[in-house]
């Protein structure tokens, strides 16, 4: 009998459930016959990518796809909606969080390298107990010089400084004490130089705990840590405050401009940051006495940013940021106390902000290339932070560059008709029928959605432009008659995602011709800064060995449909790597390691900065790259395989 002719057994494994089907079966309509459940978001069409499930026994057909990178491939993943049963079967079928992982490209190694100390742990803060020998008449030294001396000769430091505030109140806290105290000390000074920043009476531990913080544009996230082990107690994060005067970099510099505004940003982001410790120590803070915490046990912070959102923290007046030849006031910020900030931790504790390489690529990117490890890499390497102002550093262990561009917000929600940041609600992937061109939404909680993030929207425009909603311009094609969801709108054409009756806010959520400009001149700096850094050194984008995406939005990104738009250069998926808020995770290595700390130094002076903004070719590319995915369409193969309607 021919192969072919054969009937063939399927088993679906963890369910146990099994059945029989004939050669050229699809594992999907096996899956259906044996009562197995997959989720074919795009109806079977072998356009979303999300039907994987894993042959672990026999052989099946299954054509080349866009959606399967060749680790996948080799690690068994096909999708069940195109491969067709080829012999007997074993097949796993994943859960939805492990689909969604693999779908994602991200790895259970890839996850766990997204906050992890890299570093010996050395903390910036101790504690010591001494006992003093009190004062007599035989012995008058001062106060403060007998403490010193204590300190100096048990805990090995050359030299040890003490605060005006604290100084006033020494001498009858040493009494008070009985000449036996606990210190608690900073000891990241210059060398083995330190600085006193609370005294307790007795032999009692206090608790230990710094910050680490990313200061964005548009979010500021934290990351409470018990400095003795690393833990991370809690972690949170908030909208900036500074963002009701001004959506991105440029525009909050250009408010800040006036009179008093520096005062006034410098005020909106101290409550920020305020508001932010409370919210981390907020579920440690109703205990009983033993186990309470309060922000006043912080007793250090290290805080990541752009360039221009840490002069401002500090009081700087960011103007010559935006104005030629673009200087920023430092790259290199002095060591601050809280209590000068007016930040309400313990007020002698030290704030280290990181160093900036340029005005417009800032200390969150340093933070980024040490917890990426770019530094260290062998391969040639791409490192992408793709939020409000897309920075980009292209390297590896011997040379490093780096440019910026300015995206502007609308990945982040802002500037589009129902963008939002990527939180409960928020619909972050789109499939389209080509045939009914009906969409199927996927929403962060799954809950009834509010709006649309950044991966949403990429995913959504990826989608429009496969099923010929809109042309390569971006124009929504008002022409098809066969759909309700494409109408005039209040800014033009739109096309309707989640009808009021099923949204959360009683709202039709929209993509309008306006948002779809937005998100085509966003696309468009990113990808133009790539092409122009890539230029300048002389590389072409298939010699790059790894791409490191970092950022919160980062992670959310959906390489394929990236690429479709043309905001990802299009080159095999397996280099592509996601890891999270980077600028998150090199603060907290800081944090945690004075040898973090100075490569993190090492860093800021290494990279080669490239400035974009008065760069004719970068105008010239951004103009190239102001259709999807571009002008020329030769740059991008693997999205012309993709089906317009």
């Amino acid at each position: 009998m021919n192969k072919k002719d054969s009937p063939c057994k399927v088993e679906f494994l963890p369910l146990q459930k099994s059945t029989v089907v004939p050669y050229g079966t699809t594992i999907l309509d096996a899956a259906v016959k044996a009562g197995v459940e997959i989720d074919v978001p795009c109806g079977g069409q072998g356009r979303c990518g999300k039907c994987l499930v894993r042959i672990e026994r026999g052989e099946v057909n299954h054509g080349d796809s866009p959606y399967l990178s060749n680790e996948q491939i080799q690690q068994g993943w096909v999708l069940s909606c195109v491969a067709e049963v080829a012999s007997a079967l074993v097949i796993s079928v994943p859960s939805k969080q492990e689909q969604a992982r693999v779908a994602s490209g991200i790895t259970p190694a890839k996850e766990a390298a997204m906050l992890h100390l890299d570093w010996a742990l050395t903390p910036p803060i101790s504690q010591f107990y001494v006992k003093l020998p009190p004062p007599d008449l035989t012995d008058n030294t001062a106060d403060f010089e007998r403490l010193k001396a204590a300190v100096v000769a048990e805990y090995q430091v050359e030299d040890f400084d003490i605060s005006l505030a604290l100084l006033r109140k020494l001498s009858q806290n040493l009494r008070k004490a009985n000449w036996q105290v606990t210190l608690t000390i900073d000891t990241r000074g210059q060398g083995r130089r330190a600085c006193l920043i609370d005294i307790h009476p007795g032999h009692k531990r206090q608790p230990s705990l710094g910050v680490a913080v990313d200061i964005g544009t548009t979010n500021v996230a934290g990351s409470l840590v018990d400095l003795n082990s690393g833990h991370i107690i809690n972690q949170v994060s908030s909208l900036n405050k500074q963002r009701a005067y001004g959506e991105d970099v440029i525009s909050r510099i250009i408010y800040s401009e006036h009179k008093g505004r520096v005062k006034h940003l410098n005020k909106l982001i101290i409550q920020t940051i305020n508001d932010l410790l409370d919210k981390l120590v907020l579920p440690f803070s109703l205990r009983d006495e033993n186990s309470h915490l309060a922000t006043t046990d912080i007793q250090y912070i290290v805080m990541a940013g752009n360039t221009a959102m840490i002069q401002l923290l500090l009081s700087l007046p960011p103007t010559h940021i935006r104005q030629e030849p673009y200087i920023p006031t430092t790259t290199h910020f002095p060591l601050v106390k809280a209590g000068e900030m007016g930040i309400k931790i313990n007020p002698e504790a030290s704030i280290y902000c990181f160093p900036a390489i340029a005005a417009y690529v800032g200390g969150d990117i340093t933070a980024g290339v040490l917890s990426s490890h770019l530094f260290q890499a062998d391969k040639l390497t791409l490192f992408l932070d793709i939020g409000t102002n897309g920075e980009i550093v292209l390297g590896n262990s011997d040379w490093m560059v780096a440019c910026a561009c300015s995206a502007g917000p609308a990945f982040e929600g802002a500037g589009v008709t129902c963008g939002m940041p990527a939180n409960m609600g928020a619909i972050e992937d789109v499939t389209i029928n080509s045939h009914t061109l009906e969409p199927t939404i996927k929403v962060i909680g799954d809950s009834s959605p509010l709006g649309i993030c950044g991966s949403g929207m990429i995913s959504a425009l990826a989608e429009m432009l496969n099923t010929g909603v809109i042309d390569r311009s971006g124009n929504i094609k008002r022409e098809i008659s066969s759909t309700p969801r494409i109408r005039s709108g209040q800014h033009g054409a739109e096309y309707v995602l989640c009808w009021a009756r099923d949204s959360a806010s009683n709202k039709d959520v929209v993509l309008d011709e306006a948002d779809i400009d937005n998100l085509i001149r966003t696309k468009a700096a990113i990808y133009a800064g790539i092409v122009v850094m890539l230029k300048k050194v002389g590389i072409s984008a298939a010699e790059i060995e790894q791409v490191l995406i970092g950022g919160a939005f980062g992670q959310h990104i959906n390489v394929e449909r990236a690429i479709q738009i043309g905001l990802l250069p299009d080159i095999p998926w397996g280099k592509f790597y996601f890891l999270g808020n980077t600028s998150l995770a090199g603060a907290y290595n800081v944090l945690l390691s004075r040898q973090a700390q100075q490569e993190a130094e090492k860093i800021a002076r290494k990279i080669t900065y490239l400035e974009l903004v008065a760069d004719s070719m970068f105008m010239s590319e951004f103009t190239a790259a102001s259709f999807l995915p571009h002008t020329n369409p030769d740059y991008f193969p693997s999205a012309r395989s993709k089906p317009q309607v």
